[in-house]
């Protein structure tokens, strides 16, 4: 019997198909973020976890021992939002980019946009390579 894929481990699910979960104007913005997060990452996109596209992987470690792969860059865009994947406690370490993004919710690592319009993209765009940078200095 194969072993099971954890969760979080990328698929060959058509990017469209997670694309087309974001509705309204909401499709059209997931296909900026799309290319948004390629020219930053320089990836191909894949579906991770069957609804999320990730950009690029890297493997962590915890001091638990416990590893796992990851997305260097992911967003998941859905009918009500658009939930796009950062490194830990950025809110915390950004607050001049967090002042300057415009409406938003954020936990730990989770950024929450109802919608692209009212959000400032250049804020968008250095969070994004903020993020990407730290989670490149962690592969080995």
């Amino acid at each position: 019997m194969a072993a099971k894929q954890p969760a979080m481990s990328p698929s060959d699910l058509p990017i469209a198909e997670v694309l087309d979960r974001a509705t309204g104007p909401r499709r059209a913005e997931a296909d900026e973020l799309l290319t948004m997060f390629g020219e930053i990452s320089g990836e191909q996109p894949v579906v991770w976890a069957g609804r999320i596209i990730g950009f690029g992987e890297f493997e962590y470690r915890y001091e638990s021992g416990r590893r796992g792969r990851s997305p260097l860059l992911a967003f998941a865009p859905g009918p009500t939002k658009h939930t796009i994947y950062l490194a830990n406690d950025f809110s915390e370490r950004w607050p001049d980019l967090m002042a300057r993004l415009g409406t938003h919710r954020a936990s730990k690592v989770c950024l929450y946009l109802t919608r692209l319009t009212g959000v400032d993209l250049s804020a968008l765009r250095t969070l994004l390579e903020r993020s990407l940078a730290e989670a490149r200095s962690r592969v080995r």
